[in-house]
């Protein structure tokens, strides 16, 4: 009967699941829009960035520099006067703005080094330090140019062939698809088992599997098994829709192994979701504990900053975080192609955690309610 109890006890929690429309809509926002507009709206990309130009010596020269500023990496420049500039920056209208000095071309011609002023918002700090060298290497370019009297590319010291593998094309989106999909992953899974939990303490149905002839364990499997299902449902709905079609995606790797990976992943995760869930006795402060927990879990674990160059501390103490393995098997699979050779060390590291966090959950949620009788 335990089988079929976990059975039962986990299709109550699917039937309760689709009663819940606010759930229901998190499932689909944020493994099909939240995904796709992480991806095409990396926040390190120099893109349409606003730049206005105070143009005071009007030459040949100056005319050049603001032509050479054109889409995508920046919209077209706005001439605006050295009055205009200081009240621009401050309604937030121009992330550069360049101010060339009257006679800039003479003293260029004459051999002297004029100054050239460039204003920059630092509170759109990624574009404002990728920018800044854009526009450095513009201007010297368009110098070099208006000197020589040609455009030339410089023949280097040394000739860097350049071989990009796994992403040839640089394209961000790759990257951002599916690190935001194993993030995502690791969220819905421990917000649904944990708010599962929750709302069932809230509506006063715990009391009701109290006096049925269930285990603490059979009512804790029944809420895993069910919630990972769906997390892992919609996250292969979403590699295959919304990352391999949508964002022209290539997938490398078996999306079998992949979906294998994920589900040792979600049995780690919905336990540990159990076990936010019996700390928290409301679902504020349920969500309070999800920041609390989940920022460290995400920036930490490699997904958007490589390990390396985190403190070796940080590095070890994360090895004991699930979704660390998880992000390291999802991108040699995913990316690499790696297949179970090189990956099983993820996997049995994903098995041990889970089997862990499973029984810590399980005692943590017997402890609960024995203090509810």
């Amino acid at each position: 009967m335990r089988a079929a109890n976990i059975l039962n006890l986990g299709i109550k929690e699917l039937r309760s699941l689709l009663r819940d429309p606010m759930m229901l809509f998190l499932i689909v926002y944020i493994f099909s829009f939240a995904i796709y507009v992480a991806a095409t709206a990396m926040p390190e990309t120099l893109h349409k960035a606003p730049i206005a130009v105070v143009d005071e010596d009007r030459s040949q020269l100056s005319a050049r520099i603001i032509d050479a500023f054109y889409p995508p990496h920046f919209v077209q420049p706005n001439l605006i006067s050295q009055r205009e500039m200081d009240a621009r920056m401050d309604a937030g209208l121009d992330t550069f703005a360049l101010t060339i000095p009257p006679g800039f071309q003479r003293d260029v011609l004459a051999g002297r080094s004029p100054v050239i002023q460039l204003n920059v918002d630092a509170t759109r700090m990624s574009q404002a330090f990728t920018g800044s060298g854009y526009i450095q290497s513009i201007v010297d370019s368009e110098l070099r140019t208006f000197l020589q009297g040609y455009r030339s590319n410089p023949t280097p010291a040394v000739d860097l062939a350049l071989r990009a593998r796994f992403n040839p094309q640089m394209n961000k989106s790759w990257f951002g698809g599916v690190a935001e999909l194993i993030n995502n992953v690791t969220i819905l899974s421990i917000i649904l088992t944990g708010a599962a939990l929750i709302r069932e303490r809230e509506h006063g149905t715990v009391e009701h599997l109290l006096v049925m002839p269930v285990t603490p364990f059979e009512i804790m499997a029944g809420k895993v098994w069910a919630m990972a299902l769906v997390v892992l449902v919609a996250s292969a709905c979403s590699l295959l829709i919304v990352v391999q079609r949508m964002l022209k995606v290539p997938i490398e790797g078996s999306i079998a192994l992949f979906m294998l990976g994920t589900a040792l992943h979600l049995f780690a995760a919905t336990s540990l979701g159990i076990y936010l869930g019996t700390l928290a006795r409301s679902m504020p402060q349920f969500g309070l504990l999800i920041m609390l927990v989940m920022l460290p879990l995400e920036v930490l674990s490699g997904s958007t900053t490589p390990r390396e160059s985190m403190p070796a501390f940080v590095q070890y103490v994360m090895l004991a975080a699930p979704n660390t393995h998880y992000v390291m098997l999802a991108q040699a699979i995913l990316f690499r192609g790696a297949g179970i050779a090189v990956v099983w060390p993820q996997f049995a590291a994903l098995g041990l955690i889970g089997a862990c966090l499973f029984v810590l959950s399980l005692a943590r949620f017997r402890k609960t309610i024995t203090t509810m009788v």
